[in-house]
Parts: structure tokens; sequence; C-alpha cells
């Protein structure tokens, strides 16, 4: 019998039965999976919270289509779709046509990305849809899109050196609500080295959020490329971040906090000391400024054990402590 992906309904499930303690193997059995099956999927989609199906389900479908884009466009694919955009073809045309032929089945949305990729590259494919103006230049970040967040960009447009980590710039930027929506903390981590700021707020509108970043981040400006955020309406003001501190914004597909996954984890380390039944509306700058520092001071695996502070300084000369104002305050 032929392998099939596990449905939304089989990971509910899923989810269902271990909440309710039964064994992996009695899951496999009741799905008819084989038990290494079930086990890989655990191993693969399991999150910071455990396991919970609509995250997993998630999960297994971005990588199913990064790995069927990176599989199925080959050169004389992409030749042949280069060919039939120049003949003012859709790209649901050319993806009909391909199927049609037999050749192969594709998404719309890889031709779409084809186009993108040439035209960052200078070219002019984009010049042949139909759509080029007010549909196409949706997929850059349009005013309109149903986040409600201005000029938003995808982070599918982040450049590789920030995906890559290869770099010491590229920040992740979120808020940790408290108990009942009373108070915020807006938090802040850099991809490469782990280093975490984290600012207090009475709550998270937009301006106080914009005005918390750009404080914190300044004396860092020299390495702050990117910032990609969640999807909270919090983060409307973007773009006043951005040019102040001469950075570019990238926005993780709704839903999909793992795109974040520093942040989210590093946000789960600061529950620690302020819990999700703690009120936030009281909590000091020193309180947070403390926590924070007791977490860029950790040792950490991913770095070779040495801690956030070290990796920064070590990487762009900086003494991140002291720049912000924590060894004053600790």
């Amino acid at each position: 019998m032929a392998y099939t992906h596990l449905s939304l309904e089989e990971r509910h499930y899923i989810e269902l039965q271990l909440k309710e303690g039964v064994s992996q193997n009695k899951i496999a059995k009741a799905l008819g999976r084989s038990q290494s099956s079930l086990s890989r999927e655990l191993g693969r989609n399991t999150g910071q919270r455990g396991y919970r199906h609509k995250q997993a389900h998630g999960k297994a479908e971005e990588r199913h289509k990064e790995k069927t884009k990176s599989i199925k466009l080959t050169d004389d694919i992409k030749q042949r779709i280069e060919r039939d955009i120049r003949e003012d073809w859709s790209p649901e045309q050319v993806v009909g046509r391909l199927e049609q032929e037999g050749v192969i089945k594709l998404h719309h949305e890889t031709v779409y990305q084809f186009i993108l990729e040439d035209k960052k590259t200078g070219g002019t494919l984009y010049k042949h849809l139909r759509h080029q103006g007010k549909t196409y230049r949706k997929r850059y970040g349009s005013a309109h899109n149903r986040t409600g967040i201005p000029n938003r960009v995808g982070i599918e447009h982040r450049p590789e050196i920030a995906n890559d980590r290869k770099r010491v710039g590229d920040w992740e930027a979120d808020t940790i609500i408290g108990k009942n929506h009373k108070g915020a903390v807006v938090t802040m981590d850099e991809r490469k080295t782990k280093l975490r700021l984290a600012v207090p707020l009475p709550g998270k509108k937009a301006k106080a959020v914009k005005q918390a970043m750009v404080s914190s981040l300044k004396p860092l400006k020299k390495f702050v490329k990117t910032i990609t955020y969640d999807n909270g309406r919090e983060f409307v003001e973007h773009e006043e971040v951005a040019k102040a501190l001469s950075c570019d914004s990238y926005f993780a597909v709704p839903y999909h906090s793992w795109e974040r996954g520093q942040n989210e984890n590093a946000n789960g380390l600061l529950r620690q000391y302020f819990p999700k039944s703690m009120e936030l509306d009281n909590v000091t700058d020193k309180e947070v400024i403390i926590a924070v520092d007791k977490l860029n001071g950790r040792p950490r695996k991913c770095l070779g054990y040495k801690t956030p502070y070290e990796a920064f300084k070590e990487l762009t000369g900086i003494d991140a402590r002291k720049v912000m104002g924590y060894a004053l305050m600790t």
C-alpha cells in the first residue's frame, strides 16, 4: 500500500489521544499506521507547548511545499515556464497546460514565486503578467491585506543570509500579554547570537510598541538589518521602526509561529519569570531587565556553550550588557 500523509483529522485524533495518555503504539494501530510513522510525526511536529494538531499540520504542509518546489522546478521545467509566460500566459494557464499534457502538476503560486525571483535578479517575466499592477504587487506587501498591517512583506521575501543566520543583525519581535490582557512585554531576539531585549508596557498600543523597539534597538542600530514580526496589530507602525533603524521588516505567515521559533522559545523562557497567570501592567523596567539579563547570561548549547552576551561581543565588539545599561540595573 502506498504511503499517504497524515490528514488534519488524524492529527487531531493523535492530539486527543495523547492528552488521554494513550500509548503511541495503540494510537498508531487505531490509525492503521506504523509506530515508526507516528514516532516521526511527533518528533518533527511537536512544538514548545506539546503536540497540537493545527500547528503540526502547518509544519508538515510547509515542509512538503518547500520540498516539492525544490524537486519539481528542474531546468527543463523552468525553461518551459519562462517560454509560456513570455507568450503572455497566466501562471494558472501555465500550470494547467503542464498538468493537461501530463508533464507535471504544480501550484500556480510556485510559478508566481519563480517570476518574483526572476524580477529580483533583474528579469522581466513579471511584465508579461496581465495583472502585474494591483494583483501581483500584493505579493510584495500591499497596503491591503487580511492582517490589516500596511505594506506588509512576507517572510518568504526575507533574504537567505537572514534565513541562514549567517550574520549578526536579523531580529525577531513579538509581545507577551499579561493575564486579563493587562500589560505586555515587547520582546526582540537577535537570530545568530540569541541576544534578547525586552521592554514592559502598560498595554500593546502600536505607538508604545514602536517607541519601545526603537529606543531599545537604537544603541545597536549598526547591527539591525531585518526584523521579522508576528502579525499582531501592535506592529502596524513597523515602517516607522524600519525608518528609524534603517532596517527591513518582514512578517511570518499568520498562525505559523514556528517561523519565529527563536522568539517563541525565548518568550517561553521569559514566562518562567512572568507566567501567564500574572498581570503585567505593574511590572517594572528593572524586573524585566533582571530577567532578560539572566537569559542573556546563560550558556547556550547552540552557541558552543557561550552566553548570548559573549557571542554578541565576539562578533560585534559590543558589550551589549553595558551598552543597554543592564550592568547598572542588576
